[in-house]
């Protein structure tokens, strides 16, 4: 059983991101337009469970398939789509776990959410804070039980996407 864990921000994320986005150069290599470190462990200051998410942006959604084994090969598991369409998920560690790689298609609405999402919090740290106090609340409450941990930040995610979004819209975005 997985055990939800929130830690302080760490420095060595970006390091952990920056070891990992060469791999993945290695086997997408042209088929790679850009790759972002998103998620909490890209947010400054911003407490997270140690996982390092990655969002590889591709020319082409449907031939990210052909690359399963070279993944496979790396340590990850691939997971299809995982409820999100038109998404490639892979996720590597098992039960500690240590990357999840989020693919898009070059155009995907979700690669400007999960940027919008990523930048806002790195702009604005009072919202980081409040952000991490209740994921670090969460993973107290909920050890065991990662179910109820997303089912507790879900209100808290939508309404930080929806003022990032719209200040995404207004131009006040770095990306």
């Amino acid at each position: 059983m997985r055990k939800v864990e929130v830690t302080p921000f760490n420095e060595k994320w970006s390091l952990l991101f920056e070891a990992e986005l060469e791999k993945l150069y290695r086997i997408y290599g042209d088929q790679l337009i850009e790759v972002h470190h998103i998620g909490s462990t890209s947010v400054p200051g911003l407490k997270a469970k140690p996982i390092i998410d990655m969002m590889p942006v591709v020319k082409n959604i449907q031939i990210v398939d052909v690359y399963n084994e070279e993944m496979m090969a790396i340590g990850y598991e691939p997971k299809g789509e995982n409820g999100i369409r038109e998404r490639r998920f892979f996720q590597k560690g098992g039960d500690n776990r240590t990357h999840h790689v989020h693919i898009y298609q070059h155009g995907n609405y979700d690669i400007k959410r999960h940027l919008a999402f990523r930048d806002y919090l790195r702009t604005f740290p009072e919202m980081t804070q409040e952000y991490g106090n209740l994921k670090h609340e969460l993973a107290n409450k909920y050890p065991y039980n990662i179910t109820a941990y997303i089912a507790g930040k879900e209100h808290a995610v939508k309404e930080i996407e929806k003022q990032a979004l719209q200040w995404y819209e207004k131009g006040q975005s770095k990306f």
